[in-house]
């Protein structure tokens, strides 16, 4: 996939974000998402997969039903899991913003965490090493909790040089072998830039892309659901 199609993508659907435009979310400022019924940490007894992530993961322009984790939480009821789907994602949120409703978002029984955040790092041109640090701190804390880690990889604009571009690509690949964790190089694959995946914007993924999401995190999840409903 060419990177300046990539970017396309990412840049308008972050710069939308910022916005905080999405129904049934709380912005990023706010330091904690807003909780729906199939979201709230009390509402269920079962395990759960906490999505951390901004307004890919919120689902910007669908459904609630139609988001991503939505279709992860009906692959779980088909295969027979008993886990609880979160979608804790906020529009126009960065690593700083996820790292901050962390504690909130893993509340509960959480089991496993996917973290699908930094694209609005990148469209700020912020601190590589800012969010290396987020990010680490992230799946650490998360770890030290027992709860598993996928890391969902994002790109960085070419227009900020190669050397950025190359370095925030690098930053989740060199987390995701230092904390061991289940890695996703690319949240969007075989999505971005793919005009019939996308809404009429050409940006946010439609309910076809959106499954197309869902089906390149689930390869990397099932692994993970199985191990985890095999542990007491």
């Amino acid at each position: 996939m060419d990177m300046g199609f990539r970017w396309i993508v990412l840049a308008a659907m972050i710069a939308a974000g910022c916005n905080g435009e999405v129904a049934g979310r709380a912005p990023s400022d706010a330091g904690t998402a807003a909780a729906t019924p199939s979201s709230n940490p009390t509402s269920t007894s079962r395990r759960r997969i906490v999505v951390l992530g901004d307004s890919l993961t919120a689902g910007l322009g669908l459904p609630e039903s139609e988001a991503y984790p939505a279709l992860l939480q009906k692959k779980m009821d088909a295969e027979g899991y008993q886990f609880q789907i979160v979608n804790a994602g906020v529009s126009g949120d960065t690593t700083a913003g996820g790292l901050r409703r962390l504690d909130w978002a893993l509340e509960g029984d959480a089991k496993i965490l996917i973290v699908a955040l930094g694209g609005n790092d990148a469209l700020r041109g912020l601190s590589i090493d800012d969010m290396r640090r987020n990010l680490s701190t992230i799946i650490e804390r998360a770890q030290k909790r027992g709860v598993s880690v996928l890391l969902a990889g994002m790109e960085a604009p070419p227009n900020y040089g190669q050397d950025y571009t190359v370095k925030f690509r690098q930053v989740y690949r060199d987390l995701a072998r230092t904390h061991n964790v289940t890695f996703v190089p690319f949240l969007l694959d075989g999505v971005a830039g793919q005009a019939r995946l996308n809404q009429g914007d050409g940006i946010h993924p439609n309910a076809e892309g959106a499954r197309l999401i869902a089906e390149t995190i689930w390869r990397a999840l099932q692994p993970m659901a199985d191990a985890a409903t095999a542990t007491p």
